[in-house]
């Protein structure tokens, strides 16, 4: 079996700053890491390894160059070979863009290696974008049957099955090869790589995929012109003053001083 884990490195929003003048985020001295939710798709291809040690496990991120760092940590897990997608013609691309890019790469790379892809795997968003959107739109691109919200997949003879996260309870969704697949947050945590592992990723050849690679693209379909998405504004939430609490000796007494405090500020 063949997967193809699509990931993203994202600045650590724990350490996330927004400059107070131009209100966006402050990225420099921020340190990137591997999206967390892509890191529960990488376990899941892993697992599904870990069952059939035959299977590939093909990882690919679109990205400035040092977004090699994150290919190399997904390589030090379970991955065996990675891809990056780069090239200022990419540059801005909006989901709609980026969803496009990585359909034709998926092309390119299953043609680098000389196999088709069973399943792509991909996180089911990523934490400093929150859209949820470029999965689901790359299985459009494709042309391929998506499951979203994906906990854990087990591989069949001719599909997988896929145990995802409803409304209201857990459910298990059978869906054919080719597939694509998008993965949240399980009841288990990414394996820790071996020493083993790291110090075979750190050598590792990281093979890079321009647009000139990429002959059936259309670039007026990619980068900032591509993207039919356009932000007028960011901005900071204005902080919400603290609330007044109301505890008098008796419900009643704390009933009458609510009712004394919205009657004097003509709520009521």
């Amino acid at each position: 079996m063949n997967i193809l884990v699509c990931i993203k490195q994202v600045p650590d929003t724990n350490e996330i700053k927004i400059d107070p003048v131009t209100n966006t985020l402050v990225r420099d001295g921020v340190p990137s890491i591997l999206n967390p939710f892509d890191g529960y798709a990488l376990e899941a291809a892993a697992r599904i390894k870990d069952q059939d040690p035959a299977t590939r496990i093909v990882v690919l991120t679109m990205g400035p160059a040092q977004a090699q760092s994150a290919l190399r940590d997904c390589l030090a897990m379970a991955a065996d070979q990675a891809y990056l997608v780069t090239d200022r013609a990419f540059g801005g691309s909006d989901t709609l863009a980026t969803s496009y890019i990585l359909s034709c790469a998926v092309r390119k790379v299953e043609e680098l290696e000389g196999a088709k892809f069973d399943a792509v795997f991909c996180g089911k968003q990523a934490i400093d974008g929150d859209t949820a959107q470029v999965g689901p739109e790359l299985a459009e691109h494709l042309g391929w049957p998506q499951v979203t919200y994906g906990l854990e997949a087990t591989a069949e003879e001719t599909g997988l099955s896929v145990l995802r996260e409803g409304e209201d309870e857990k459910q298990v969704v059978g869906v054919s090869f080719p597939c694509l697949v998008t993965f949240t947050k399980p009841a288990f945590d990414p394996r820790f790589p071996t020493i083993k592992r790291k110090m075979a990723a750190r050598k590792a050849e990281i093979k890079e995929i321009t647009a000139a690679d990429l002959t059936d693209i259309d670039l007026t379909r990619a980068g900032l012109n591509g993207s039919p998405t356009k932000v007028k504004k960011t901005f900071v939430p204005p902080r919400k003053t603290a609330g007044t609490m109301i505890k008098e000796e008796t419900a009643e007494e704390t009933a009458a001083k609510l009712y004394e405090l919205l009657s004097a500020t003509h709520v009521i």
